[in-house]
């Protein structure tokens, strides 16, 4: 199912190579970046795949260094 992502979520995916690795980004947008599903995308976490997320209120989000760490070390290239 195609998914709607928040204005906030399309701002953080268009700059997400501009953001610091200190930022952190929701679930939606980790999703639309892997180009899968919100559920493929809560299966990575806790299969290792994609880094833990974490609570900030109510919402999950993920860390940007951490992500794009993973990402390289998954590619077998640096960041």
């Amino acid at each position: 199912y195609p998914m709607t992502l928040s204005t906030n979520d399309q701002a953080a995916l268009r700059g997400f190579d501009k953001l610091p690795d200190a930022a952190n980004v929701r679930m939606p947008v980790v999703a639309a970046l892997d180009s899968i599903s919100m559920q493929t995308a809560w299966r990575r976490v806790k299969s290792g795949l994609l880094p833990k997320a974490h609570k900030i209120g109510n919402t999950a989000v993920i860390n940007v260094g951490q992500y794009r760490t993973l990402r390289a070390a998954q590619m077998g290239g640096s960041k």
